[in-house]
């Protein structure tokens, strides 16, 4: 069974570590050539064994009829080829007329020409060594191709036939653009340009949301832990007999959360009905654990005062209203400045009364909280057999162990029977 969180839990921050790359897997073996060359093989039908997170444009394959494909790539850094080859733009080499290949029949030769680039400059690509035109967003989103006849012409293959390339809607470059809103090269051209914007990235908005909701809880948690610090510090009741939304009275609790919700908009967007049923953070356990996180943090203040003075202990014990025993425990020492100091220091709970159990507890506790018996200067406690006892009471057993802890009759107790007495 998985452990419960806690609210201390909530607010531990998990760092987002990277996975590790097994150093036997391929992506982590060193490449033969130098890293300021290449970094994609010469040989299109190879990807590269190691790429680096960030890559670097200037460091890519250029001529589009050398480099790999998108998919041949490992599937987690398509993505960032995908980038790469995005901020590197297309490859479109300007060169002397007579420097492009030339083709078609003798009495009609044909060549690439350069003035195409700027028609269309935001896709065109010319690649050297096939003599080829190819098209760039195309290719950054090209699946493996199905073997249908043309479906890689401007992607793999490449595209060479400039008999008709200038005749107007008849041309092959106007007809791989489309006119369709739908077509597979307008999709390409949409998918980069959602690739190019970061904010719409689902990361992203994950990340976005995510903070949203971790500040929503934090506010909301924070309002219920003021809440509970305010009741305890007046020594309020946190918790009303009805705490349902039809309840005319919902308790301390609930009604000093809608109290602070009045004054805030923020807290009144995030608390109660506006909270998702599993971190409304208003349940009585959650109350007992800020409680708890409270009193811890007040016994630390409290041991600290007390450092490696003697002190005295006045315990007493009484019934709930479960029927369990509780046995509440009060320091008493002088301060560093020179002050006698009373605290209230916990509450144990424990299964009888009697003289033995009694020191147990009390010595456990003290234990806990690196009190040692032997500092024990003072016992107060009421008149009854098992603490008072001569040879078997709690103060008996506590001078066996710490002969200069002289037990007195609690003053308190003396007073409650003599007006007891009185008003008999």
């Amino acid at each position: 069974m998985s452990r419960p969180k806690t609210i201390d839990s909530f607010f531990k921050k998990k760092c987002a570590s990277h996975s590790e790359v097994n150093s036997d897997t391929p992506l982590n073996r060193p490449l033969a050539t130098d890293l300021n060359a290449s970094v994609i093989d010469e040989r299109p039908s190879k990807c590269p064994r190691i790429l680096p997170e960030e890559i670097d444009a200037t460091s890519l394959q250029r001529d589009p009829g050398k480099r790999p494909q998108i998919w041949e790539f490992p599937v987690n850094l398509q993505d960032e080829m995908r980038r790469a080859y995005l901020r590197a733009g297309p490859c479109q080499p300007i060169l002397k007329p007579t420097e492009y290949p030339v083709s078609g029949p003798e009495n009609h030769r044909r060549r690439f020409q350069a003035s195409w680039f700027q028609t269309y400059s935001t896709w065109l690509e010319y690649s050297e060594s096939k003599d080829a035109i190819f098209c760039h967003p195309c290719y950054i989103f090209a699946k493996k191709s199905t073997g249908r006849l043309g479906s890689d012409a401007f992607t793999v293959k490449g595209f060479k036939n400039w008999k008709k390339v200038n005749d107007g809607m008849n041309c092959p470059l106007m007809g791989h653009v489309g006119t369709d809103p739908n077509s597979p090269h307008k999709i390409a051209v949409k998918c980069c340009e959602d690739l190019k914007n970061y904010s719409r990235h689902i990361g992203k908005l994950i990340e976005k949301q995510s903070s949203q909701e971790i500040e929503n809880n934090r506010l909301r948690l924070k309002t219920s832990i003021d809440s509970v610090r305010r009741l305890a510090f007046q020594a309020c009741a946190f918790r009303g007999h009805d705490e349902s939304s039809d309840s005319k009275n919902q308790g301390n609790f609930i009604k000093l959360i809608k109290f602070l919700a009045t004054f805030n908009d923020k807290v009144d967007g995030v608390v109660l009905t506006n909270a998702p049923r599993n971190a409304k953070y208003t349940s009585p356990q959650i109350q007992k654990e800020i409680l708890h996180i409270f009193a811890t943090k007040v016994r630390d203040v409290i041991r600290k005062e007390i450092g490696d003075a003697k002190f005295c202990i006045l315990v007493d014990e009484a019934r709930d209203e479960s029927k369990r025993e509780q046995m509440a425990i009060i320091l008493r020492f002088v301060d560093k400045d020179s002050f006698i100091r009373e605290r209230f220091f916990h509450i144990v709970h424990v299964k009888d009364t009697t003289a033995l159990t009694l020191k147990k507890k009390i010595c456990d506790f003290l234990s806990c909280n690196d009190l040692k018996i032997q500092n024990i200067r003072g016992q107060g406690y009421d008149g009854g057999s098992n603490m008072r006892g001569e040879w078997n009471g709690l103060q008996a057993l506590f001078l066996r162990e710490c002969p200069y802890a002289y037990y007195v009759h609690c003053f308190a107790h003396k007073l409650q029977l003599a007006l007891v007495a009185a008003s008999r």
